[in-house]
């Protein structure tokens, strides 16, 4: 068991990885009034596409089979039901799928050894048959409908559809009706065999736990399970090109208040920094330019375009960033124009970039008193860079505007899509 401190954040991580390859990470805060347990594997909707682990054979599974991959897990051969087992002892359970990543989780103080070795055997014993998969693409079926009648959501998958072309984190999470219908229970152990495997995998614990006893509990539950060594996983590249898909796409949808959605797509695969500080970088340049303390959006507040805040997103890629906007307006010309003259117009002053970064160290700082955000920075860190980085503090205090402005400089805004849901 390896411990780290986690520089001027007065915590430790506990790391250690099992000969299985599982690798586990603690952070143990004794003032937590709570426990947080994660169970992941690198595996979300973008790999559909991949050899069958330690074979040479290259298959192509159908759209949102991890999305269905994770509710199957759920229903186990015992009948015993994971939400009901949980509640029992009054802790939450959830899973979530996202285009990098799969998390099965539970949260709470009661018989957190029981706890864990659970969310360790329902995750590790998949039960698929034909009637249980025939009854899950209804009840996704109903999932996927009620999405589409969510204007947002609708609108935030076409948006990322439209400004893609070949990479699958186009496809919305869950895939689509046709999609999930062609899914089989052998789609589903070919997937679950191939990412499911513990060296695929990793457990993160934050909270009021005793790290070297929490890591014996791991241990002796994996010691029961018998895994054999696999190759490394290989998974399709797309060459994805600069431009979008579709320049701009207006819907009639169910709102009261038309909304706008603008991505601005970037090459990154010339830039020489990680992924994590190019991803901050950006959301400083937005901060700075249109967020809530800008002058720019105070000002279209003023003049009544926008109703609200200018919200936004990043997605990444192995080649590309996007950066997605987001706002209500009843002048949707006005606004794009705006937006676009104001994120093209790259004069910064080095002591406004200044103060969002200390902004930012002040966010860490207080993510450090959270286990829930302590979770997910550990997680974010396995997919994005396949390693966790303890100096996280370091990380945002290097940030610097020298290195700022010669990225943002290199970004071209020239590759846009627009997306407009008008009001009924």
């Amino acid at each position: 068991m390896k411990k780290t401190p986690l520089y001027k954040l007065d915590l430790d991580v506990y790391e250690e990885t099992l000969e299985n390859g599982l690798k586990i990470f603690v952070i143990p805060k004794s003032d937590a009034n709570n426990i947080y347990a994660t169970f992941s594997t690198d595996y979300g909707s973008r790999q559909n596409e991949f050899k069958l682990i330690n074979t040479n054979q290259m298959i192509k599974v159908p759209d949102g089979i991890a999305h269905f991959l994770e509710h199957k897990l759920f229903e186990q051969k015992d009948q015993i039901d994971p939400f009901t087992f949980y509640s029992n002892s009054g802790t939450d359970c959830n899973a979530n799928t996202s285009q990098y990543k799969t998390t099965y989780l539970f949260t709470g103080q009661n018989n957190f050894e029981e706890n864990l070795n659970f969310l360790l055997d329902f995750v590790q014993e998949p039960y698929f048959t034909d009637e249980n998969v025939l009854k899950e693409k209804g009840i996704i079926e109903q999932e996927i409908k009620m999405y589409k009648d969510d204007p947002i959501q609708t609108a935030y998958e076409n948006i990322l559809f439209n400004s893609f072309v070949n990479d699958p984190i186009r496809i919305p999470i869950a895939g689509t009706i046709d999609s999930i219908y062609k899914i089989t229970k052998e789609d589903l152990y070919n997937c679950y065999n191939t990412f499911y495997h513990p060296s695929n995998m990793f457990v993160v614990i934050t909270g009021n736990v005793e790290p070297k006893k929490t890591i014996e509990i791991i241990k002796k539950n994996q010691k029961k399970k018998n895994y054999e060594k696999v190759n490394d996983i290989v998974i399709k590249q797309y060459d994805e090109p600069d431009n979008v898909y579709k320049e701009k796409e207006v819907i009639i949808g169910n709102v009261t208040i038309p909304k706008v959605l603008m991505s601005y797509k970037f090459n990154i695969k010339d830039i020489d920094l990680d992924i994590k500080t190019i991803v901050n970088y950006i959301g400083i340049f937005v901060d700075m330019k249109i967020g809530p303390t800008s002058l720019f959006l105070e000002k279209l507040k003023e003049d009544k375009i926008v109703t609200d805040d200018i919200g936004f997103s990043i997605v990444k890629t192995n080649t590309h960033v996007l950066l997605v906007l987001e706002a209500e307006t009843n002048f949707e010309d006005e606004l794009i124009e705006k937006i676009d003259n104001e994120i093209k117009d790259l004069n910064f002053e080095e002591n406004e970039f200044n103060r969002k970064k200390k902004t930012a160290i002040s966010s860490c700082i207080y993510m450090s008193d959270n286990i829930y955000r302590l979770n997910s920075l550990v997680m974010n860190d396995l997919i994005d860079n396949k390693k966790f980085n303890p100096d996280i503090y370091k990380h945002y205090k290097n940030l610097n505007f020298e290195d700022f402005n010669k990225l943002i400089n290199k970004l071209e805004f020239k590759n846009k899509s627009i997306y407009i849901v008008k009001s009924k």
